[in-house]
């Protein structure tokens, strides 16, 4: 085998790895996640290592919440942060699950990428994303949408602000209480980011309204 052929021997052992059925072999392969990025280069993990990582997330706590957390800080292995919508969708399934602990340590990789991306790339990418979630069917991933909120307002031009917190202010009269503590737990950070005009209207009013149906 030419010298050209050895990075796939990492990105092998991985697929084998990953898919063992001893969990501790499953944790030493997402350990050494940025190792092998390192040896195949940015193209390859961004054309080949995440694809894989999509198609096989596991359905093990113990698994994903280290894989969350290598994706959080992935994005020198991938080229920078000119690439760094390639990590969202590893993450989109993730911060869905009923585990709380996985969600909640999804939103905050997704937090730190997404704080990172250019802000056109936050309006083509990451915005778009946080809309779906605020929009899906599962509790879960309205939950996790008021986490992103915060990272998404600074980048939007005036309408697609206007739009976001129009959606947040759904999400804090949300049917399900969980969504609307979640709106509540995060209101402090969108409002730090919103302009003066709007903190006096909308959010004063937000406010009082999650207060008096006992949200807050």
């Amino acid at each position: 085998m030419s010298v050209g052929d050895e990075p796939l021997y990492p990105i092998a052992s991985l697929i084998d790895e990953l898919k063992n059925d001893d969990i501790q072999l499953q944790l030493n392969s997402i350990r050494g996640l940025s190792t092998i990025a390192r040896t195949l280069g940015e193209e390859c993990t961004r054309k080949e290592l995440i694809p894989f990582l999509i198609e096989n997330n596991d359905d093990d706590d113990e698994v994903l919440l280290p894989m969350v957390e290598e994706l959080g800080v992935f994005i020198p292995y991938i080229g920078g942060v000119d690439h760094a919508n390639v990590l969202l969708p590893p993450l989109k399934t993730l911060y869905i699950v009923e585990e709380t602990c996985v969600r909640e340590k999804a939103v905050e990789s997704l937090c730190k990428i997404g704080s990172q991306m250019k802000d056109t790339n936050v309006v083509e990418f990451f915005i778009p994303s946080v809309k779906r979630l605020a929009a899906g069917e599962w509790f879960t991933a309205c939950v996790s949408a008021c986490g992103l909120f915060h990272i998404a307002y600074p980048s939007a031009l005036e309408a697609l602000k206007d739009e976001l917190r129009s959606v947040y202010s759904q999400l804090c009269q949300d049917d399900m209480p969980m969504v609307r503590r979640s709106a509540a737990t995060n209101l402090g950070k969108l409002a730090a980011t919103m302009e003066p005009s709007h903190l006096k209207t909308e959010i004063m009013q937000t406010f009082e309204d999650l207060t008096q149906d006992g949200t807050i």
